[in-house]
């Protein structure tokens, strides 16, 4: 008989009931037997809804045999510290990122994950996109030689409106801001594609400085919606061959172009890029131009396909990433991504965030 599926809670009910609900429904591997939500009024919406047991005490979802794995998918802040007790009461993790607000904290966890001898994943979900993978492919077989510039552009415009909301992603010391939401795949994957991350600076700059309180009156926002970014990257970890790179993020550019990233080396060039800003698996196309020719689009490798399309573009990845963590789980090999990704990751937002800013 085939190994009973592995019960995983889920803390936090925003992305968590969202996305990675659906996505473990889809993980054949795995099973929700669980929610967690500080606030039992969301907590008991979420389970009428569900059929699921419901805790919103931390210490007694842990103590429940049947959670042998938690997905934490809260806003950063109270990530480490829910995470940190998971491990120590011997659970496997996926965490959402950034992991936590601190390299030293990410450094932590996988000092007790290791300890443990616990799966932790991290839902960088990019890796999971077939396109992306597509591109990392072609990039292990030669299709740019060695890269001479990246640049990735991630314009997008989610908190372009003034009117929206005050809340912890307004706040730097919450985890909020641009660097958090999208330079933490950014970096992430650059490291996978390219290569890690050597010298980095940067330019922060919060272009909207306050926004409505949800109590009234205005607050102050600290968190950065713009990072502008130089760096060096090392191909394919290599120190002798540095690559330079520019990243652009912006989360109020209200016409932006979206995702796109270009990668120019000494045999040719490779585009990934997106205009859609509501969708991150719908409507990529990736293009690849020989030297001494045009660019023209790439097809996708037909073992690289999700097997079913959500209306929702964000449930295949992660139903994707959640398939790997199963597989670590019960085969006992490293995640990947895991914990060494997110640290080197959270290692490069730790560094932008101290570089200069302008606001």
């Amino acid at each position: 008989m085939p190994p009973q599926p592995i019960g995983v809670a889920i803390a936090g009910l925003g992305f968590g009931e969202k996305v990675h609900l659906p996505a473990l429904a889809a993980a054949p591997d795995l099973k929700a037997v669980a929610l967690w939500h500080p606030r039992q009024e969301r907590l008991d919406a979420a389970t009428a809804v569900h059929g699921l047991k419901g805790y919103s005490d931390w210490d007694a979802l842990l103590a429940d045999p049947a959670v042998e794995g938690v997905v934490i998918a809260t806003p950063p802040a109270p990530r480490f510290e829910l995470a940190r007790r998971a491990l120590e009461a011997g659970k496997h993790l996926l965490l959402e990122k950034p992991i936590a607000l601190h390299a030293d904290q990410a450094r932590e966890l996988q000092r007790l994950a290791m300890a443990g001898a616990l799966s932790v994943g991290v839902d960088y979900e990019y890796r999971a996109v077939p396109l992306f993978m597509q591109a990392e492919r072609l990039l292990r077989a030669g299709a740019v030689g060695t890269p001479w510039l990246v640049k990735l552009d991630w314009l997008m415009g989610s908190r372009s409106d003034p009117r929206r909301s005050w809340n912890w992603y307004s706040q730097a010391d919450q985890g909020g801001g641009v660097i958090g939401a999208l330079g933490t795949h950014a970096f992430d994957m650059l490291a996978w594609l390219v290569g890690p991350l050597g010298s980095v600076q940067a330019l922060n700059s919060v272009s909207i400085a306050q926004r409505p309180h949800p109590n009234g009156g205005l607050a102050s926002v600290d968190a950065p919606d713009v990072s502008l970014i130089q760096a060096n990257l090392q191909w394919q970890g290599r120190p002798d061959v540095p690559v330079p790179a520019q990243v652009s993020l912006s989360s109020v550019s209200r016409c932006g172009r979206g995702y796109c990233l270009d990668i120019t080396g000494s045999d040719g060039s490779l585009v990934l890029s997106s205009s859609n800003q509501k969708d991150y698996v719908h409507g990529f196309e990736l293009q690849h131009a020989p030297l001494g020719e045009g660019l023209r689009e790439v097809p996708l490798d037909a073992d690289l396909a999700f097997t079913q399309t959500w209306s929702d573009g964000r449930i295949a990845p992660v139903a994707r990433v959640l398939g790997w963590w199963a597989d670590s789980i019960r085969s006992g090999n490293p995640m990947i991504p895991g914990l060494a990704e997110g640290v080197v990751s959270r290692d490069v937002c730790d560094r932008v965030e101290a570089s200069l800013s302008h606001t």
